[in-house]
């Protein structure tokens, strides 16, 4: 397993390798649960990769499938071990929606809606803690701040080149409701240094930004936001990624994905085009900078 792989990738990737062994079984998860004596959301959850998997559990579970070969229970084990190894993320403590970060980390490409907001990746730090601040009123100041910083850490797949997996940037696609740019999160002065930055970060190779007008009535996106992942090993499936306010929602059935990247395909024809879409900001920017002065 290559170094470069983070622990919820590493997760993922043994979760799919015990549901295979379970299917070559003929076994459900239902079964597995009650031969191990725990219940069958605990099964269900290490084959999607949303737990830790330990190399009791691989053991274990190996057993039950009755795998002969010892080479291939000590790579799942070796596998199990990797998995438990913490991302970056962790040392800024308790992270709610650190799956998803890990995700967004491995992956390769991003294609994202939002209605309300800007995009957390094309946020700016004073953007990003107002909107925090706003939308999770009883937050402590630290935990807001500690909240930004993991935010400005995951833009360094948009701004920069990863280090140490040696990957390029991430392929960032996102269509952007005008109401994101019309709500004032913060002062004028917030807005107007968000869409400038919003600007400028559309004009970089690997990002593209439309904005969705309100002229257009009604479209796909109308339900809320999601996200798109896709990853450089062909043996990730895509992930569909939906927020949610106490639990997120996580789809990887092929048929899910389809509808989905379908329905995204319809937002980026109905959206305006790159270019339309900067001088759109640009307008909105003087919207803002006017409230500003007056």
């Amino acid at each position: 397993m290559a170094s470069n792989v983070n622990p919820t990738v590493r997760r993922r990737r043994l979760g799919m390798e015990l549901r295979k062994l379970r299917e070559d079984k003929g076994m459900t998860a239902e079964q597995v649960a009650e031969r191990l004596l725990v219940s069958q959301s605990k099964i269900s959850r290490l084959e999607n990769g949303r737990r830790s998997i330990s190399q009791r559990d691989v053991r274990d579970l190996c057993e039950v499938y009755e795998v002969e070969d010892r080479r291939l229970v000590d790579s799942l084990m070796q596998m199990a071990k990797d998995s438990r190894q913490q991302g970056w993320w962790h040392a800024f403590g308790d992270i709610p929606y650190s799956v998803y970060i890990g995700l967004e980390t491995d992956a390769a490409s991003l294609r994202v809606y939002e209605p309300q907001i800007i995009p957390g990746l094309l946020q700016t730090s004073d953007y990003a803690a107002a909107i925090i601040r706003g939308a999770l009123p009883e937050t402590p100041q630290l935990d807001i701040e500690k909240r930004v910083q993991v935010r400005m850490r995951r833009q360094e797949r948009v701004s920069t080149d990863d280090p140490e997996a040696e990957r390029g940037p991430l392929r960032l696609w996102a269509v952007i409701d005008e109401a994101a740019l019309l709500r004032r999160v913060g002062d004028s002065q917030v807005m107007v240094r968000q869409l400038e930055h919003l600007i400028m970060q559309s004009e970089l190779p690997h990002v593209t930004v439309q904005v969705m007008p309100f002229s257009m009535g009604a479209h796909p996106g109308v339900n809320g936001q999601y996200a798109i992942l896709e990853f450089p090993d062909a043996s990730d499936s895509t992930v569909v990624y939906i927020e949610g306010v106490t639990s997120d929602l996580y789809l990887e059935k092929a048929n899910d994905v389809q509808k989905y990247s379908v329905m995204y395909e319809h937002l980026r024809a109905q959206a305006l085009n790159p270019d339309d879409t900067r001088k759109f900001i640009a307008e909105r920017i003087q919207e803002h900078a006017a409230r500003q002065e007056s």
